[in-house]
């Protein structure tokens, strides 16, 4: 498995990252997971340390997890536990998803693009702007799985996203669209049944 350990400027040290490799490996050893690579970034913003981690499997789901800490340690701890309770959470729909799946999950490019709503301070914009073009201000490649719709929610929730697009395996990859409720339930469009 591929490690990737890095600080947004400010330094890591071998014994963290050692620490990092050991505690995700002891994670790893209880669950099915088989995992290709992990990305961990450390950063620090005042006086608490954030820590990321990102975690992606071979069957093409990726589990997510973020915590901050007063100490380095203590944060990535905290990601290191919550990554763990996901796996946890998932762990016999994670088997049974290897068990019925014959071929890996596939993945199509698309672009992804980040529009600016608000100015650089955070403040609206009161006057009527001079085009009614939005201001790009990130533009990147971006994949979508090909999944089943309950692919789609375990994912979505591994990854602590609001949304997921998706190829919808048992329609003829048709994109779908899976996200979370103001009522805490999933929601799911489905643009063939809207006909």
């Amino acid at each position: 498995m591929r490690y990737q350990i890095s600080g947004k400027q400010i330094d890591i040290g071998e014994a963290l990252q050692s620490h990092c490799k050991s505690e995700i490996e002891v994670v790893i050893s209880k669950y099915p997971t088989r995992p290709t690579d992990a990305l961990i970034v450390f950063s620090k913003d005042a006086y608490e340390y954030a820590c990321e981690t990102v975690l992606h499997l071979s069957s093409g789901i990726t589990v997510q997890a973020k915590a901050k800490g007063t100490e380095i340690y203590a944060a990535f701890d905290a990601a290191n536990a919550k990554m763990e309770k996901q796996l946890r959470r998932y762990k016999r729909r994670l088997k049974n998803h290897h068990q019925e799946r014959s071929h890996p999950v596939e993945l199509s490019g698309a672009s992804s693009y980040i529009l600016a709503g608000t100015n650089a301070d955070g403040s609206d914009d009161t006057e009527e702007p001079d085009t009614l073009t939005p201001i790009i201000v990130a533009e990147m490649e971006t994949h979508i799985p090909s999944l089943s719709v309950g692919e789609a929610v375990m994912q979505m929730e591994l990854a602590g996203a609001p949304v997921l697009v998706f190829r919808n395996d048992s329609q003829a990859n048709v994109v779908n669209v899976v996200y979370r409720r103001d009522d805490g339930n999933i929601g799911w469009i489905d643009p063939n049944v809207a006909t």
